[in-house]
């Protein structure tokens, strides 16, 4: 299982006790946020892209959707989800458990800006019950992020 993997793969850095595992489904941000008790946007969603055939994720906060005209700019290409179907093969883990941890080889992550309006986040860890508490640093430690982005718009 996926999160069996991310628990591994926080074990190298002695913090495999911080996931939590909820009794309640995590899969989406609005289920997210009640199974934690937290605000929707604290949620630190992972949307996967394919850019020239190349898979990245966009680490985002709950609230923010990707806008396009910027998502171009930075990355010279329309947006392009990975198809459904293919994102647990591609990136390692299934719809509902995405996460920037444990992922497979070769896949660019990227923090978006909308995040740092936030000490900490909470994003998946590989399962639709699943959540870890980090602070932005901690994220950008283990998500070996490249770098931050601003993709995003929020609501008004």
């Amino acid at each position: 299982m996926a999160i069996e993997k991310v628990k591994a793969y926080f074990k190298e850095f002695g913090i495999e006790n911080k996931v939590m595992e909820l009794e309640n489904s995590s899969a989406t941000v609005e289920l997210a946020a009640a199974a934690l008790g937290t605000a929707p946007e604290r949620i630190a969603k992972t949307l996967s892209f394919l850019v020239d055939d190349n898979p990245i994720l966009i680490v985002a906060a709950g609230d923010a959707r990707v806008d396009n005209k910027k998502y171009r700019t930075v990355f010279g290409a329309k947006a392009k989800m990975i198809p459904s179907e293919d994102v647990e093969r591609i990136i390692g883990h299934a719809i509902g458990g995405v996460c920037p941890f444990a992922i497979n080889e070769g896949i660019k992550v990227y923090l978006d800006e909308s995040l740092k309006r936030f000490e900490t986040v909470f994003p998946a860890c590989g399962s639709s019950n699943s959540a870890i508490e980090l602070t932005l640093p901690e994220l950008e430690k283990y998500s070996n992020s490249s770098c931050w982005i601003d993709v995003s718009k929020l609501p008004e």
